[in-house]
């Protein structure tokens, strides 16, 4: 049986899908919960029709579910905060808070990306606008469409401070909902990232027909390149190997639900990125994460990640996918695990 937890008020910054999820979880475990939208129209909405019909239609919202527009209403007595807004909006509204929200409360991070201009991860982000505090990462296989209607689910809570990760442990675990620890945050912050880049290559297989074996092939080998460059920042190589890894790298390429995955397949059959992008209501990480990959801030040194850079040649550079698929597979012969002896042993 799952611990109580001991949250007296928590602050869900992000009316998305996964963050109105996760005010959801924390509700259900009888934590007081209040769920901030940057929009006040939007947050109206929300107490008025008690339904996100925009990111999570079809899943009633609690009477007694806080909805709010408004910064200082939604920190006053705050002693746990989920961050959940898109990476590259991040910073903005972390400055929104932050005159408001006390330093010595702890941030649970549950956004994936890496921010273009600077390359800073959303915890780093975290940090540097709202100051030193501990931080969480919440990450793993989890479509919010699913976890909202109580499917089974397990996800990662990474922290350095280990009572903190089992803090979030506790909030947001359930019958339904189950959360591992890890003291490994930047690995699985990073797994959360390049797994999206990885994803859009998958789904430009299958808009190419491309097949089982090719997806298999491009999924296990795109998660060497992101165990590469997670060692090269410091991170755990068995992290990518776990939840926040190969978890959640499966879960997105392969599902449904999956935005990163659909963009890959959309361009896979021949549409441009610019048309897909303004199609779609919600934010696909993965295309600013591979932007940012190779942008004016990266710095991937020596670390080989074939995958992403076709990718990013694919949606930036207008090269052909199937040009993009060719030199993948015509590249000089090499070592399953070349760069990543450790992690094979």
């Amino acid at each position: 049986m799952a611990e109580k937890s001991d949250v007296r008020r928590a602050l869900v910054i992000g009316d998305g899908g996964w963050g109105t999820t996760l005010a959801l979880a924390l509700h259900k475990n009888g934590v007081p919960v209040v769920l901030w939208s940057a929009f006040p129209e939007q947050a109206q909405e929300l107490r008025e029709v008690r339904e996100n019909r925009r990111f999570l239609p079809g899943i009633p919202l609690p009477k007694d579910l806080e909805i709010t527009a408004d910064p200082l209403f939604a920190a006053q007595g705050a002693d746990f905060v989920v961050s959940v807004v898109p990476t590259q909006y991040l910073r903005g509204i972390a400055r929104v808070f932050e005159e408001v929200l006390p330093g010595h409360v702890p941030i649970v991070s549950a956004t994936k990306g890496i921010e273009i201009e600077t390359f800073r991860t959303p915890s780093q982000i975290l940090v540097e606008v709202l100051g030193d505090r501990p931080t969480c990462v919440l990450t793993g296989p989890s479509h919010a469409e699913e976890v909202a209607l109580g499917k089974p689910c397990s996800i990662v809570a990474a922290s350095e401070d280990a009572s903190l990760a089992r803090r979030a442990q506790r909030a947001f675990s359930s019958s339904s909902f189950r959360i591992y620890t890890s003291r490994d945050p930047v690995g699985a912050e990073l797994a959360a990232a390049l797994k999206n880049v990885i994803a859009i290559g998958a789904g430009i297989s299958d808009g190419l027909e491309l097949g089982d074996n090719a997806k298999a092939a491009l999924m296990t080998r795109g998660m060497v390149e992101m165990a590469r460059f997670g060692r090269s920042r410091g991170a755990l190589p068995q992290t990518f190997f776990g939840l926040a890894g190969i978890g959640d790298l499966v879960t997105t390429c392969c599902s449904r639900h999956s935005r990163n995955r659909a963009v890959g397949e959309a361009i896979g059959r021949g549409e441009k990125l610019e048309t897909v992008l303004a199609k779609k209501r919600t934010v696909a990480e993965g295309v600013w994460t591979a932007k940012a990959l190779f942008g004016p801030e990266s710095d991937l040194g020596d670390v080989s990640m074939p995958i992403a850079e076709q990718v990013h040649a694919v949606l930036f550079d207008g090269k052909d996918p199937r040009e993009a698929v060719l030199e993948l597979m015509t590249r000089a012969p090499a070592g399953e695990m070349d760069g990543l002896s450790e992690a094979a042993e």
